[in-house]
This record gives C-alpha cells, structure tokens and sequence, in this order.
C-alpha cells in the first residue's frame, strides 16, 4: 500500500526552459534523506501540461532510475486523450513506476459515463496500479463519488487523489468504496483532516519545501498524536496557501530556486513568480522553518543534499 508523505514533485528546468535532470537527481535525493514517503513524477505540479511525451517519459524513467525502489513512485500518465493516456500509462509501466496517476480529461468536460469509459478503457489496457485524480477547479471536469465508486471495483484501479477540498465528499466516498481502495488528499490545506477521516497520505505540494514536515506529519496522524498534528498543521496553513499566490508550481519552483536546488526555468504560459511577491514568499517560508524548528526535534531542518 503507498501512504504517507508523497511529494507532488516539480520538473526542474533551466532559464532556456529545457528540462535539467542533475537538478531532478538533486531533487529526489533531498526527499530520500527527509523521510519522504513517495514522489509522483510529472504530475500537475510537474508540469506535463507542457512536457512532450519524450520529455514525460524520460522525467518518469530517471525518477525510477534514482529512486532504485526505495519508496514507491507514482507516474502522472494523465491526458484529454484517452489514447495518449494509455500510451503514457504503458510507458511508466515499462520504465518501472510502481504506479500510476490519472487525472480526469481536462477541457472537454465529458458526461460521467464518458468519464468512466475513459478511465475503464486504460485500466482494461495497462495492468499497473492507477489512482484517479479529480481536480475540477484545474480541469472542468468533476468524477463524482457514484462514479468513483463504480471505478473502484476495476482491479487495476487503487484509489483517489481527491483535490476538491470538499471533506463532506470525502467522508461519503470513504463510506461507499470497498477495503482496499485508497483516498488521498491533493490539497495541502485540507489534507490533515482527510487523513483523520480515514486517508492513506497526501499527495502534497509543500512537501517540495518542507519534506520533513510533512512526513512527520502523515506518521503522527497515523499513530493518533492529535494535539501534536493539531499544532504542526497550524504552522504549515500558511505556507500552503503562499504557494498558491500565483498558479502552481510558480510559487514553488521560485522558492527551490533560491534554495539553490533547480534553475529558474518555468514554462510559458506560466511565468516566474512576480517581483512583488518574492521577497514576502521567503520571508514566510523562512519563519515558518523557524517554528517548525521550535516546535520539535522531530522537525529537524531539511537537509538540501
């Protein structure tokens, strides 16, 4: 089962905009020595909206590579194309991804029976574990709970990256689906009261920054310590809303840049983070590092190795 800390990794780029794989092998090795439960490679916050498929596929291949099956790594296989879907999702398989990460068609907006058929069709093609992804605020397409739970009897099909926000939804599907199927939360802010109801882990965003913390917060949760995670969570709320200032990565990818570890290549119709929100970006990721720092000794500070 993969639970716990899964970081939503970016694709490190350099100004030019080509994709920098020594900077990705720092990136992995950084997660790998903070506790870091999973990666997903190239998925929204790896920006596959705008990597061809020779550049998805590489980006999947070096994370396995460099990983060497010390945690499970998810591929982000997702497309409005049910076709390219399944190429995408039979090329993760082969270059050993442990699973995979689909996202609802975004842009065309199908019916619920068009969505099921879309992801019965790759889960009758690819015999690999694939977790459906339902952001309708980014695609304009919302899997709804009757949908999920008919998907949910497919054997190929594991579970649910649920990046609603919407706990009441959440609670619902967690009743309705069988054992076995696995929730996960894909929005940061909302993530430590969807693993109280019952999730496996959270595919996050901030764990870019602060992988630490975020790990230690699934295992806490876990274990039950509720005043611990209660606190910690506290901290972290306003990091999570500071990396949506402006569309993600942006924000995120600004900030790995000036820890050092990426280049400041970002692709258009994205942009680098706008002037006037740099300097109070690191201003607050640096206090919260701080109290993350006084809160606990098991809040370590991130080792950028």
């Amino acid at each position: 089962m993969i639970r716990g800390s899964i970081a939503a990794l970016v694709t490190p780029m350099d100004a030019s905009g080509a994709v920098d794989l020594t900077a990705l092998d720092c990136l992995i090795d950084m997660h790998l020595h903070n506790s870091t439960h999973g990666l997903v490679a190239v998925g929204t916050t790896g920006e596959s909206a705008t990597l061809n498929i020779n550049e998805h596929v590489a980006v999947i291949e070096r994370v396995v590579t460099r990983v060497a099956g010390r945690i499970p790594v998810i591929a982000g296989t997702g497309s409005n194309c049910t076709k390219e879907a399944i190429e995408l999702t039979a090329a993760a398989k082969q270059v050993g991804a442990d699973a995979c990460l689909i996202v609802t068609p975004y842009y065309v907006r199908p019916t619920q029976e068009g969505l099921i058929s879309h992801f019965q069709m790759i889960a009758d093609s690819v015999e690999i574990p694939q977790i459906l992804y339902n952001v309708p605020a980014r695609t304009g397409s919302d899997l709804l709970n009757e949908s999920v739970v008919k998907l949910s009897t497919h054997p190929n099909i594991i579970g649910l990256k649920d990046a609603t926000g919407d706990l009441k939804r959440a609670k619902e599907l967690l009743n309705l689906t069988g054992q076995g199927f696995c929730l996960y939360s894909g929005d940061d802010m909302t993530a430590l009261e969807l693993l109280r109801l019952g999730a496996e882990g959270v595919i996050s965003v901030t764990a870019n920054l602060l992988p630490r913390a975020i790990s230690v917060l699934c295992e806490a949760s876990q274990q039950g310590e509720v005043e611990f995670c209660t606190d910690l969570d506290s901290i972290l709320q306003p990091l999570h809303r500071a990396l949506f200032c402006e569309p993600s990565p942006t924000p995120t990818k600004w900030a790995l840049f000036q820890r050092g570890l990426i280049g400041p290549g970002i692709r258009l119709p994205l942009l680098p983070l706008s002037l006037h929100e740099r300097e109070a970006l690191m201003k607050l990721i640096n206090s919260v590092e701080e109290s993350l720092n006084s809160f606990s000794q098991r809040l370590f500070k991130v080792t950028y190795s």
